[in-house]
């Protein structure tokens, strides 16, 4: 054969690098042969779920990002062992859904429930549970499959626990989950009461309600020295629990709210103005339906906030240590002031707080010292937002604050290092086994966990 007609029967030809893609999987089959090493996909390759990241947690410009979302079926609901068998793309409301028609409940009480299985399991996902059951929402996972960075299945159940524990919280470093198990509880009714107070009344009430068997959650305005808590209890007899005012107060507070504040933003020039009219929107969102109608609720009713609401504002999350909140929250009222005179930045919608237990069941997890409080900050200005958050940083760093490497912009490498210590150089030590040629580490990744 001559070399002419050899070159031209293409066996012998150079494989065409591939591009960057954002890849749909539709079933296990076809994510196993995406993750196979001899794929012609772009690396570095990066599981997504719902996308409702601050940061480039999710992202991978240069190579293949997988979305789960496809995978959405729930497999199994065991009423007997009070266990979940679900799909990574199921997303946390249908998941909620499901178990209520079953008389069940997760464990806990979680933030931004248009997130996918999959997603809360591999960042953590948190919100304000009463007592213990503020966990993330992956303690409850008992067992799970995925996919390695080295393409390869495998399962993890509870009695691998430091394997299971490095998967926890992961941030999709060592694979793709396609599949968790969950403990789940049956139904129960909290009561709900809501208190009006001043920034410096709330610093001097937070260190007893973190160690009662409560839950909290609460909005903080800084420029209206204002916090509007809600206190959760629980309770055998309640005079009802009803969805709806529970809906109506996150749609107040998730849609209605953010869109108001983006449209006097572009009404309304003078900056004045303007924030006195946003602040006393605010305060009325805030004061009116919690107060007269959102009186008791379970774990399925009162968890409503979705992802799409994460999509249409800034935020940035911080962990801070619960014993010390009682000065975090003052100071933070004196950085937000000083930072509004010096810059003009402000943010336009309230931070959100609230506490989570002491948890180390996840390796990175943000609360396996100590129990903390956690404060999301958000605005949905963009013009002074990057500016603002890298001094947030400073302010966070100062106060010892935990970053959520999925939800918290600006964290320096240097000071993820330092606060999670010999826990982060073991999980890179997994991390080489189960990924030994870096397919899932991004350079935003790379920063933290190289």
């Amino acid at each position: 054969m001559t070399v002419a007609r050899l070159k031209n029967t293409g066996r012998f030809g150079a494989r065409r690098l591939a591009e960057p893609a954002n890849l749909d999987i539709k079933d296990f089959k076809h994510l196993m042969r995406v993750m196979d090493r001899d794929a012609n996909v772009a690396l570095p390759i990066r599981p997504q779920g719902a996308a409702t990241s601050s940061t480039d947690c999710g992202n991978s410009p240069a190579g293949t990002v997988v979305r789960m979302t496809g995978l959405d079926r729930i497999v199994n609901i065991d009423n007997y062992n009070h266990t979940v068998t679900a799909q990574a793309g199921v997303r946390i409301y249908a998941l909620i859904e499901a178990l209520a028609e079953h008389g069940l409940e997760l464990i806990g009480n979680f933030e931004m429930t248009g997130r996918t299985l999959g997603g809360a399991i591999a960042a953590p996902s948190l919100g304000p549970g009463i007592g213990d059951e503020s966990q993330s929402l992956a303690h409850s996972v008992i067992s799970l499959k995925m996919v390695t960075g080295s393409g390869k299945p495998l399962s993890v159940n509870r009695k691998q626990a430091n394997l299971l524990g490095a998967i926890r919280s992961s941030y999709g470093a060592l694979g793709v989950i396609v599949e968790a198990t969950l403990k789940v509880q049956p139904t129960s009714t909290f009561s709900a009461t809501h208190r009006r107070m001043s920034i410096l009344g709330f610093s001097q009430i937070v260190d007893r309600l973190t160690l009662n068997d409560v839950g909290f959650r609460f909005c903080v305005m800084p420029y209206r020295d204002r916090v509007y808590l809600d206190l959760r209890r629980y309770a055998t007899e309640v005079s009802g629990s009803y969805s709806a005012p529970w809906k109506i107060k996150d749609w107040g507070e998730s849609t209605v709210l953010p869109h108001m504040c983006k449209s006097l933003n572009k009404l309304l020039p003078i900056q004045s103005v303007r924030y006195r009219l946003i602040d006393s929107v605010t305060e009325a969102t805030q004061g009116i339906v919690p107060s007269r109608f959102v009186t008791a609720g379970n774990n399925a009713n009162s968890q409503c906030r979705t992802a799409s609401s994460a999509r249409r504002v800034n935020y940035s999350t911080w962990c801070f240590p619960a014993s010390d909140f009682s000065f975090v929250i003052k100071a933070y009222q004196e950085f937000c002031r000083e930072n509004y005179e010096r810059t003009g930045y402000r943010c336009d919608i309230p931070a959100v707080g609230y506490r989570i237990a002491q948890d180390a069941s996840a390796m990175l997890s943000p609360s396996f010292d100590e129990a903390m409080i956690v404060l999301q900050t958000t605005s949905t200005q963009k013009k002074g937002w990057e500016d603002f958050v890298i001094d947030l940083a400073d302010f966070a760093e100062h106060w010892a604050g935990i970053p959520l490497f999925n939800q918290t912009r600006s964290v320096r490498a240097d000071y993820a290092k330092q606060v999670f210590a010999d826990r982060l150089a073991y999980f890179r030590k997994i991390r080489r086994q189960l990924d030994p040629e870096d397919r899932l580490l991004t350079p935003f990744m790379a920063q933290y966990f190289q």
